[in-house]
């Protein structure tokens, strides 16, 4: 994360350029850091927490490393030699964690996708990929669902995308209400998917009903 946020790729949303124009250095985020732990009411030079704004800083380059990521060039490449498969292709329990853009607190959970290839299929692991460019960013779960949804029908043109998401949310489970176990869903759909209900039914068929 050390080159500055591409804003204008297009799987990413618009933003104000003024809010990066210039990014913070790692000698400044971690101060930040360290301004955060005295601002608890803890010390940030005691033994324990000596190296913590280095660790914090570490961890958040693995934690949001979605923004340097395309899903374009996930998707780049597909195979066309399926011998005239055309029927659905299903990718169930995809594990992801994000992060509330609200509260910068995790949310966790599995996305389920599926689409009807056009012109060949893409790698099964890809999908997961897509789904962990997204996830790893600050997000909601609304929004996670619109880009990983857009970013496959826009790169690999199927004939519909069918996308649920499940998740627990620790913003809601760790403060706030404070009532864990919760799952919230959401579903996108694009193509003969939006279009036929029928087809809906068959996806959350082969997404819950082998469970």
């Amino acid at each position: 994360m050390d080159a500055i946020v591409n804003l204008y790729r297009k799987d990413r949303p618009a933003t104000d350029t003024a809010d990066v124009a210039r990014r913070p250095t790692r000698e400044e985020a971690e101060a930040a850091v360290r301004t955060l732990i005295r601002w608890t009411g803890d010390d940030p030079d005691r033994e324990g927490l000596v190296d913590t704004p280095k660790r914090v800083v570490k961890a958040y380059e693995q934690l949001y490393s979605g923004y340097n990521e395309d899903a374009g060039e996930v998707l780049d490449r597909v195979f066309e030699e399926v011998e005239g498969y055309g029927d659905i292709v299903v990718v169930r329990d995809i594990p992801f964690f994000s992060h509330c853009e609200h509260h910068m607190v995790p949310f966790v959970g599995k996305a389920h996708i599926a689409y009807y290839p056009s012109g060949g299929v893409v790698g099964l692991s890809k999908l997961a990929r897509v789904v962990d460019v997204f996830a790893r960013r600050m997000q909601t779960q609304e929004s996670l669902s619109a880009q990983i949804a857009t970013a496959i029908d826009e790169y690999l043109k199927p004939r519909g995308v069918a996308l649920l998401i499940e998740a627990e949310h620790m913003c809601m489970s760790m403060r706030g209400v404070q009532k864990s176990g919760v799952s919230t869903i959401t579903t996108q759909f694009t193509g003969v998917f939006r279009e036929d209900p029928a087809e809906q039914a068959r996806f959350m068929m082969l997404v819950r009903g082998a469970r």
